[in-house]
């Protein structure tokens, strides 16, 4: 089975061989990596594996517009997306726990029933207080999230989608596909437990919920991790970095707060760790990857060292820390009901 992952990065070097070690570890087997204006050498690490066959690298197309969108515009006409079996578009901070027996994207599309789409969702890991940086896998350093049923006062959340390549696609959304108008039939998509997905969420017939529907009962299969924060020395290197796929977009503390919650922990994922540590060290051992590897890292530490140096984000860093862990929605419905602490 030919699965292709897209994503767009941009200062994401660090986190690099983590992310690409776990996709190989669950089932993908070509990945198609956007990149745009890195200063911390992960143009660099991706060109040396695109060196070794691992990766497709390419510069992003955008420019200034929305550069995720402008690149799976882009992606449709690579030979690794259009000749794959199923494709994966996520971030470098999302990885699918996949907790169908054998824990496999492949094991997920058999439990599911060979739909022609499957929809996973967000499940936010919080900070939970870790400060510094580490050069370790990010899944072992964050095991706590909010409840899986309710995200800041929501019992809809977001979604990432798995999709067979004959999806009668009108065009790729970073979320989810769109159907095609002049579509015979509706496709078989379902959500992470293999049930069909609401109806209104398939036609998107409601923009409020054109990338989101309940998520109770839609886990049993898989979920998707989701380290939007890591360490707070990483989190400011973000907010300085900007989004990587939208221009103009900037991080503050209510982005944190609404990702912050730690009320429930999921160490399922760890289950992969041994492996992907493993597999981190193969891809180093390939020519000239260890060496860029820790020239991102060093990069990145300087970086936040230089950051630290700058009263704004010395400031920003004291916020975050004060701040608590319910989201500022939370927060406002408990003082509405009279509950706030």
């Amino acid at each position: 089975m030919r699965i292709t992952a897209v994503t767009c990065v941009k200062n994401e070097g660090p986190f690099l061989l983590e992310w690409i070690a776990f996709n190989r570890l669950i089932g993908v087997t070509g990945f198609l990596v956007y990149s745009n204006d890195c200063t911390d050498g992960t143009d660099r690490l991706l060109d040396a594996l695109a060196g070794h066959g691992l990766v497709t690298h390419l510069p992003n197309p955008a420019e200034g517009r929305n550069y995720q969108m402008e690149a799976l515009k882009d992606a449709r006409r690579q030979a690794v997306v259009s000749e794959a079996d199923w494709l994966w578009i996520a971030d470098v901070d999302e990885f699918l726990n996949i907790h169908a027996e054998g824990h496999t994207i492949p094991a997920l599309i058999a439990a599911c029933g060979d739909p022609q789409a499957i929809s996973v969702h967000f499940q936010f890991f919080g900070n939970d207080g870790v400060e510094r940086f580490e050069d370790r896998p990010v899944i072992a350093q964050f095991t706590r999230s909010h409840n899986p049923d309710i995200w800041c006062s929501e019992t809809a959340i977001e979604v990432k989608t798995l999709v067979r390549g004959d999806f009668p696609l009108q065009y790729l959304g970073a979320h989810r596909p769109f159907v095609r108008k002049s579509a015979k039939a509706a496709p078989v998509w379902t959500d992470g437990s293999g049930r069909p997905v609401p109806d209104n969420f398939l036609r998107a017939a409601h923009e409020r919920r054109i990338r989101k529907f309940p998520a109770r009962g839609a886990r049993g299969l898989a979920t998707l991790n989701h380290y939007a924060l890591r360490s707070l020395d990483s989190y400011l290197v973000k907010t300085d970095r900007g989004d990587v796929n939208r221009e103009n977009r900037a991080f503050d503390d209510t982005y944190w707060r609404e990702r912050a919650d730690i009320a429930w922990q999921d160490r399922s994922i760890l289950r992969h760790l041994p492996a992907l540590e493993r597999e981190i060290a193969a891809l180093k051992a390939l020519p000239g990857v260890a060496a860029l590897h820790a020239e991102a890292v060093a990069l990145h530490r300087a970086k936040c060292a230089a950051l630290d140096t700058q009263p704004g984000y010395r400031a920003l860093r004291a916020q975050l820390k004060a701040a608590g862990t319910l989201s500022p929605r939370e927060a406002a419905l408990l003082a509405e009901l009279g509950l706030a602490p």
